[in-house]
């Protein structure tokens, strides 16, 4: 580690200094603490007494060397403030944690593991101009163990259910491949004191949480996805963390990693925000960002609350958050001169311009930011009876105006499947049986808009009890055929997007154009996609009747075969298979088309 880096906010690998560092003969301790009084180490390998730790050069730094720690102990650092008091604090760089209620940093090597996924790295893009279909996760509830143990000695991660890193790997992994996705996002991966804050309240950004296994392990799943063509994306916290005081909250005694004025220091969600005028602070949180790129192989970053890095609290009237911009920017930076290829991507909810525009051209530097608008405006026209959809018609037109404004993904994720807002099936307008070909007409809409894709785990096979990261998903219900039918139309919908080209050029405006975006009482688009090799268009009916002889003109030059219909007996539709529902005359498409319901197009140049 560069120490003139480091306090100066330019650190990009302070994890190679600070944090506990094994080596054969024991086990190195180095912190930050520059307000101490003094610093010891107290662990298992002490019998919690104190092992004083000695200044470095700098009076900075506390080191020392302990020769009995070794590999799963436990320890802390004992912290002295100015008038004497201590407070016992985990490794704010420690790469293991014990799991809750414990609150100790455990000796973890990071070196155990050997990657095989040379080859992927190799050949891994941003997905600029490739298929980016996103399966976001929730690791300690997409499946759970079929039966608790009640054993009061075994493993607490096996009293929960939950199963390890490795465990759950070849499944998911297999079950993503299978149903069409190409990358996998996991929910926050850091460890954290409360189930209930899914890892957005953290109290250590380099320690895989514990109730799903050791560094290792972690590493074992990555290597697993990336061994079938997976990639993993994880979500990182730059913005802010846990109050609990044994983590990061007035570390050394003074609010070192916070802001001095609580009026600053606090945000919406009662924790403690990043003070990202300090150097030492950017430099901590570049380095985790680094960190889990470099030594886990993940393959991305999406980076939470990006509003609340441009805006002071997330408070637009409040100002620009300068300093964390300028933080913002300088990591984006360093990290894609590391990892050209990984993603970085925003989940950002204000209009900031520029978010994924280069550094250099006056941008924040991300590759992609999550479109929310489009996420409520479609959420919202879907909710809304029928007979007013000609009302809102527009709204699902409106995303097209500003779309190329930046690299948009289309994200249908866990924050709206959860307190009170409903699952994605069941915000779907009417009763239990009108919601399914509505809800795959708009799937239909979702593949065919531009914008990579992601969709929240429970889903792809309508889950309509909301997510709860205590209980797996509900995996009884693809015993019913509307589910089961759901989940096989999702699949086959996600293997078009990821074979078809015309669907992965979404930032260049020459690859999209409405075919029909003016039928407004009839409530019908048409979308067209195009490219090279062919186009694909997408005809979408959203009213609740049935539009007799609809007519669309393709332009000369092609010949139309039909990729799916949302309507299909085999999606639990109204059509047989095999039926004749569309004719192609001339430079037409003419067709019927059932209420609720789309048809994609393959147009292939003759």
């Amino acid at each position: 580690m560069d120490i003139r880096d480091f306090y100066n906010g330019k650190e990009f690998t302070a994890y190679d200094y600070l944090g506990a560092h094994l080596s054969e003969n024991g086990t190195v301790f180095r912190t930050f603490a520059p307000n101490a009084s003094k610093v010891s180490l107290v662990g298992d390998f002490s019998q919690w007494n104190d092992i004083p730790m000695n200044k470095t050069a700098d009076g900075n730094f506390y080191e020392v060397f302990c020769p009995d720690a070794k590999e799963g102990l436990r320890y802390k650092y004992r912290i002295y403030n100015k008038s004497g008091n201590f407070i016992d604090h985990c490794d704010p760089y420690g790469f293991g944690m014990e799991l809750r209620p414990g609150t100790c940093s455990v000796i973890r090597s990071t070196c155990g593991f050997e990657f095989t996924d040379s080859e992927w790295l190799k050949k891994r893009t941003d997905c600029r101009d490739t298929p980016l279909n996103i399966y976001e996760v929730h690791l300690g509830s997409w499946r759970r163990k079929a039966e608790r143990n009640t054993d009061e000695n075994a493993d607490t991660s096996e009293q929960e259910g939950w199963y390890s890193y490795s465990e759950i790997a070849d499944d998911l992994v297999s079950y993503v491949k299978e149903y069409g996705y190409n990358y996998i996002e996991l929910m926050p991966l850091n460890e954290h004191p409360c189930d209930e804050s899914w890892g957005y309240q953290s109290t250590a950004f380099f320690a895989p949480t514990a109730r799903y296994g050791t560094p290792e392990q972690l590493m074992e799943f990555v290597n697993k996805c990336h061994a079938e063509g997976i990639g993993v994306i994880i979500d990182f916290i730059p913005v802010h963390f846990a109050v609990d005081h044994y983590g990061l909250t007035e570390y050394d005694g003074t609010k070192l990693y916070e802001y001095p004025d609580d009026s600053r220091g606090y945000n919406e969600w009662g924790s403690r925000n990043f003070n990202h005028t300090r150097g030492e602070v950017r430099s901590f949180l570049q380095s985790a960002a680094n960190y889990w790129l470099d030594v886990y192989h993940f393959d991305g970053l999406r980076m939470d609350a990006v509003r609340n890095i441009i805006f002071i609290n997330g408070d637009e009237h409040r100002g620009h958050n300068t300093a964390a911009i300028d933080f913002i920017k300088s990591m984006n930076c360093g990290l894609k001169a590391r990892h050209p290829s990984a993603i970085v991507a925003a989940e950002d909810s204000s209009a900031y311009p520029k978010v994924t525009a280069p550094v250099f051209d006056g941008g924040l530097g991300f590759d992609y930011k999550w479109d929310l608008g489009w996420m409520h405006d479609t959420l919202e026209y879907f909710q809304c009876a029928p007979m007013y959809r000609s009302r809102d018609y527009h709204k699902l037109t409106f995303s097209m105006l500003y779309f190329y404004n930046e690299n948009f993904i289309l994200p249908l994720s866990h924050d709206e499947v959860v307190h009170g807002k409903a699952t994605i099936a069941q915000k779907m307008n009417g009763q239990y049986p009108q919601k399914f070909p509505q809800a795959r007409a708009m799937y239909m809409y979702m593949i065919a808009h531009p914008g990579k894709k992601l969709n929240f785990m429970g889903n792809e096979f309508a889950q309509l009890r909301e997510w709860d990261e205590k209980r797996e998903q509900d995996w009884d219900m693809l015993q019913y055929p509307l589910h089961d039918s759901f989940r096989e139309y999702i699949k086959e919908l996600n293997h078009i997007y990821l074979k078809y080209n015309a669907l992965h050029y979404d930032y260049n405006p020459t690859n999209f154009m409405w075919d029909d975006c003016k039928s407004i009482t009839r409530c019908v688009y048409a979308i067209r996609r195009k490219s090279a090799d062919g186009d694909i268009i997408a005809v979408l009916n959203f009213s609740d009747w049935h539009q007799s002889s609809y007519a669309v003109n393709i332009g000369d030059g092609f010949k139309a075969e039909l990729l799916i219909d949302s309507d299909n007996q085999r999606f639990s539709g109204r059509t047989p298979d095999g039926s004749t529902v569309w004719k192609q005359d001339g430079n037409r498409l003419i067709m019927n088309i059932p209420p609720y319901s789309g048809r994609m197009f393959f147009l292939k140049r003759v």
